[in-house]
């Protein structure tokens, strides 16, 4: 990075920033360092302020490597059976098939005895300690915050402390918002998740940032959007388990994107990505990369533990690097994959038509059209 970027760098963020830069575009390999302060270790008190030491990755591991074959492929999807139109619907049977039930009882200690006596006791701790008031206190509801952090009931407890404190925090990606006006992330192609899911049965969100225009619209709009899909996918009991995957796609990303990332904006994609969402983030993965990227990167790697910053990886241009860990089966054809994609509102409106998905929209808060309110009056 030239001195004139490193000034840029320290000037918007007043940090004094120390950065020594090896970038390379063909394999996307970067070495970016940061001085950083020494932080706390966390007490067990839930306090969002003080989360920072080891929450990312330790509250949110599992025992498995993170490469798409390391699982052996514990869900048969059948991806070739369907096409991507007849797949956007959720799949909220509850319990999972039994590869996935498998896989929670292996990777996160998941029994019929466990989960009776886990929820029962994270109920009681909701009462008990009284740091948020849950809308719901149903099994199907906790269950989601325990399967998120391995059935430790007292980090669940905390995970869902931080879920109510985020949505305090945070009014404006949260309230009055209708899902179905959110087409304009799917006309910009800002942001889709593929109907699929990899062979290993997880999810993908993919962003591609340099098709935003902040002057369109600002970032929360993007946090809307991102907080639906998380809202939705938190529904299956199988993503529940068995987490999903981001690709950041930062083809064509300008110094005007890096201005809103601001230290807030970081705090808030951890929150959502890692600590305060009960979905388990496995891998996040970053294509076509720029110098633009390290002054992005500079706000967020001081909240990232050792652990985490492993669980990113950079791809630069080489696709192949990619491959490596998700196969082009499970990829759309732009990253060098087989699939076709589908705009962000396909989702939207194909789910809008379920009851059994919109009810549960209602009732944390999204707004409905009276024929929608209607229908969920009559299932």
């Amino acid at each position: 990075m030239s001195d004139m970027n490193a000034d840029i760098l320290t000037m918007k963020n007043g940090d004094n920033l120390e950065i020594n830069q090896l970038y390379n575009k063909k394999d996307g390999s970067i070495n970016l360092e940061k001085s950083m302060r020494e932080v706390k270790k966390i007490e067990d008190t839930g306090d969002i302020e003080r989360m920072y030491e080891s929450m990312l990755l330790q509250d949110n591991s599992t025992k498995t490597e993170i490469f798409e074959d390391a699982l052996n492929d514990p869900v048969d999807l059948k991806t070739d059976e369907k096409s991507d139109e007849e797949e956007l619907d959720l799949d909220l049977e509850e319990p999972p098939p039994p590869e996935v039930m498998e896989y929670a009882r292996r990777e996160l200690g998941e029994t019929d005895e466990v989960k009776c006596q886990t929820l029962e006791e994270l109920r009681d701790m909701i009462y008990e300690r009284g740091e948020c008031s849950p809308h719901r206190m149903d099994d199907a509801f906790l269950i989601r915050f325990l399967r998120a952090r391995n059935f430790n009931i007292h980090r669940a407890h905390r995970l869902i402390v931080r879920y109510y404190n985020f949505k305090e925090s945070h009014p404006e990606i949260h309230e009055n918002v209708d899902p179905l006006k959110m087409r304009h992330i799917g006309d910009d192609d800002v942001m889709t998740v593929p109907g699929y899911r990899t062979e290993c049965g997880r999810r993908m969100m993919i962003y591609r940032m340099g098709n935003w225009d902040p002057k369109k619209y600002g970032v929360e709009e993007i946090f809307k959007a991102t907080v639906i899909i998380l809202e939705l996918g938190a529904l299956e009991p199988r993503a529940q388990i068995l987490g999903g995957f981001v690709i950041f796609d930062l083809r064509d990303i300008t110094m005007t994107h890096a201005w809103t990332m601001t230290p807030q904006i970081a705090n808030m994609v951890i929150a959502l990505m890692v600590t305060s969402f009960p979905m388990k983030t496995h891998a996040i993965h970053i294509l076509h990369q720029s110098w633009v990227f390290d002054v992005i990167y500079s706000v967020f790697k001081p909240l990232l533990n050792k652990e985490m910053q492993e669980r990113v990886f950079f791809h630069g241009d080489d696709m192949s690097s990619l491959h490596k860990h998700i196969k082009p089966t499970s990829l759309p054809k732009m990253y060098g994959g087989t699939r076709e994609e589908l705009p962000y509102y396909k989702w939207i409106d194909s789910l809008s038509k379920k009851p059994k998905i919109v009810k549960p929209m209602h009732e944390i808060g999204y707004i409905l059209t009276d024929e929608q309110l209607a229908m969920i009056k009559n299932w």
